[in-house]
């Protein structure tokens, strides 16, 4: 496998303007310092808003990245040459003898999974052939190799293929030479007459050990075929045996094995309802790239990742818990994510994750490029709510001005270009719901959390009704103690709050009059800054 992993670097679930900007700006960051691989990701669908931003700068999104969980691919597995179905057992063993390797794939014509040759087979075969003394199609190509022979009376009749009984001619005490098996194999010395005897009673192949032969023989019309070799009869006879093609002693069939895609929890679960000591590993294309052992397995490689924007687990990627956090970069509050060591984080209070990377490019003496300048003041603009938001500070305002300059654009008609697109028309009420969407635990309570920003709030309190419905669905599903739709709006500098639950919770919170589940919050832009504070207040 590769030797330096790649780093993924996430935001939040729902991914907003900020959240995948954010992700974007640190990859290229990092990549331009040389800092080993680092890839961009994303945790959900981009919304209008962003899409409009990316499309405007010419970036295409991020990957989407579903989870992190362990997989075949991130194992150090065994990368053990994969041999034709076609070699002799003697090649393979050749492999075997100068390796630690205990099985070895077997491949077709075409080169896909055809079965697994272990160390096993080869001596359970060998252990038969003791008892068998018998072969069948041997290939001549294939024993002429693992014999180091050449064939003495060569001719278009010569036969491609040998079978039948292996014998070994040696003298005999009371009855003289053993029968000569017809149409077998009998293995010889220097022993002149025992050659013309098997010739005369049709051997179909005599292989002379060590020893030099008439030249005469090579007029003799026979169908027999003789083979010298170098070595001794004993030997000769174990060669023989190892002369056939592993297809005929690999397992085939129902073998179990994995893809790289597969989860090693799933992997796990296989191997220890099994017997087998190495499983072969599989492409997308029923190649084999590999041997996985139950050793593999106990201490796998875990994906490396970078969280931005976020620093809950609700909030992050699914198999947070089986990857390695290199780095935390957020402005919102600490919550619940832990590592195994010490990581690099950096948590400040501005008002948006971008301004933090931006700060970073700065500090390296590297200057983005126009159209990533451009990016990130709109991450800038759009998370600070056109710098309306009371988490918005001086240096969100600096930052997304000296981005802007780079870029060649207006913050302020960025904005609004931003906010006009993120009215989303066409959108079902769900869709609104969970376009920007975070999920919270405070004080035991669940707590669902939606926002949508828009320049006409009025408009979408017409779909009050389709709302609460969709949360409705939502907080039943998803088990939500409370649920709220943040409907904020840019102009009017507040927020029209949809609830469902909790009803005593939002007038204590907020102070505010509430009916028929909903109130408006006047100067309440901020999700983390005025929302969730709040509430942990009272529930805390």
């Amino acid at each position: 496998m590769c030797s330096v992993e790649p780093v993924y670097v996430v935001g939040h679930r729902n991914p907003d303007t900020d959240s995948i900007v954010s992700a974007m700006a640190y990859a290229a960051l990092q990549n331009a310092l040389g800092e080993r691989q680092y890839i961009a990701a994303r945790l959900g669908g981009v919304s209008d808003e962003t899409q409009v931003v990316l499309d405007k700068f010419g970036f295409e999104p991020p990957m989407l990245l579903r989870n992190l969980r362990t997989q075949v691919r991130d194992v150090d597995f065994d990368t053990p040459p994969a041999i034709s179905h076609a070699v002799t057992v003697d090649h393979a063993w050749r492999i075997f003898r100068g390796s630690d390797y205990i099985a070895l794939p077997v491949t077709d014509e075409e080169g896909r999974f055809y079965g697994m040759l272990t160390t096993g087979d080869i001596a359970s075969y060998d252990m038969r052939s003791i008892e068998e003394q018998v072969v069948e199609g041997i290939p001549v190509f294939n024993m002429l190799s693992a014999l180091e022979g050449r064939i003495f009376n060569e001719s278009s009749e010569s036969p491609d293929r040998i079978s039948g009984e292996v014998a070994i001619a040696l003298p005999q005490t009371r009855d003289g030479l053993r029968r000569i098996p017809r149409g077998g194999i009998l293995i010889i010395g220097d022993q002149p007459e025992v050659l013309r005897r098997s010739i005369d009673e049709q051997a179909g192949c005599v292989i002379v050990c060590q020893a030099e032969l008439d030249e005469s023989v090579r007029d003799i019309e026979t169908n027999t075929l003789i083979i010298t070799t170098p070595f001794d009869p004993y030997k000769t006879a174990r060669l023989i045996y190892q002369s056939v093609q592993v297809s005929r002693i690999c397992h085939t069939g129902q073998i179990v094995s994995f893809r790289l895609d597969d989860y090693i929890d799933d992997v796990r679960e296989t191997v220890l309802q099994s017997r087998y000591r190495c499983y072969p590993v599989l492409d997308d294309q029923a190649r084999s790239v590999g041997t996985l052992s139950r050793y593999h397995i106990i201490r796998p490689n875990r994906k490396k990742v970078v969280l931005v924007d976020h620093n809950e687990i609700s909030q992050s990627v699914e198999g947070l818990d089986q990857a390695e956090i290199v780095a935390i970069i957020d402005h919102h509050r600490l919550a619940d994510v832990q590592t195994g060591m010490p990581v690099y984080v950096r948590n400040e209070p501005v008002g948006a994750t971008a301004t933090i990377i931006a700060s970073m490019y700065q500090e390296r003496g590297l200057m983005p490029s126009d159209q990533l300048a451009g990016l990130i003041c709109a991450a800038i603009v759009s998370d600070t709510v056109m710098f309306k938001s009371p988490t918005c500070t001086q240096r969100d305002i600096d930052m997304a001005k000296r981005m802007a300059r780079i870029a060649g654009v207006s913050p302020m008609d960025l904005g609004r270009e931003i906010f006009t697109a993120s009215d989303q028309v066409g959108k079902t009420p769900e869709e609104l719901l969970f376009s920007d969407f975070k999920a919270f635990r405070i004080g035991g309570q669940d707590l669902g959390i939606g926002q949508i920003t828009c320049l006409d709030s009025e408009k979408k309190l017409e779909h009050k009704d389709a709302f609460l419905a969709a949360m409705e669905v939502a907080k039943a599903e998803r088990g939500f103690d409370m649920i709220l739709l943040m409907i904020t709006d840019v102009l009017r500098e507040g927020t029209e709050l949809i609830y469902l639950g909790g009803e005593e919770s939002i007038r204590q919170a907020f102070g505010v009059e509430i009916k028929d589940n909903h109130a408006f919050l006047k100067g309440v832009m901020s999700r983390k800054k005025q929302i969730v504070p709040a509430l942990s207040a009272l529930w805390g």
